[in-house]
């Protein structure tokens, strides 16, 4: 499939083993790694982060295969979901650093070319969270009032 805003037609990827059971030589219950996930989410980290700290220190490959349940599905289980999906709050966030950079750099015409195609990716991101009713009907991304989306 080709990238939007790119002339790339890449196919790597990574894949998931077939097996989908754990495997026998990992020893860690589902409710240890349920608290596990919903600790480090009160640390603030983000879902991904998770997998990542999860696959890497504890060496839980797939947290579907020991739970039987998504990180993401845990975390709305145990109340502790982010209110936006992670992929548009980390587009947000570049558009904001963006418009920051652009305030200061007013003839970046590149720049500012490149801020047109993060937020039609915003848009194009918030049409299918509607849709799919992850965010509410009447949410709207406005510029003016994206820095308080992501604090930080």
């Amino acid at each position: 499939m080709g990238r939007m805003h790119s002339n790339g037609k890449g196919k790597s990827r990574s894949a998931l083993p077939y097996k989908r059971t754990p495997p026998s030589w990992l020893k860690i219950a589902p409710s240890e790694v349920s608290d596990m996930i919903g600790k480090m989410a009160k640390k603030g980290m983000t879902p991904s982060q998770i997998g990542v700290l999860l696959r890497d220190s504890h060496g839980i490959a797939q947290v579907k295969s020991v739970t039987g349940s998504k990180i993401l599905r845990i975390l709305k289980g145990q109340g502790l979901a982010p209110e936006l999906p992670e992929d548009l709050y980390f587009l947000i966030k570049k558009a904001v650093a963006m418009r920051k950079h652009l305030e200061a750099n007013r003839k970046d015409k590149d720049g500012k070319f490149h801020l047109i195609l993060v937020e039609s990716r915003i848009h194009r991101l918030a049409r299918y969270y509607k849709k799919s009713k992850k965010l509410p009907p009447n949410w709207k991304y406005e510029s003016a009032t994206a820095s308080a989306l992501v604090q930080g």
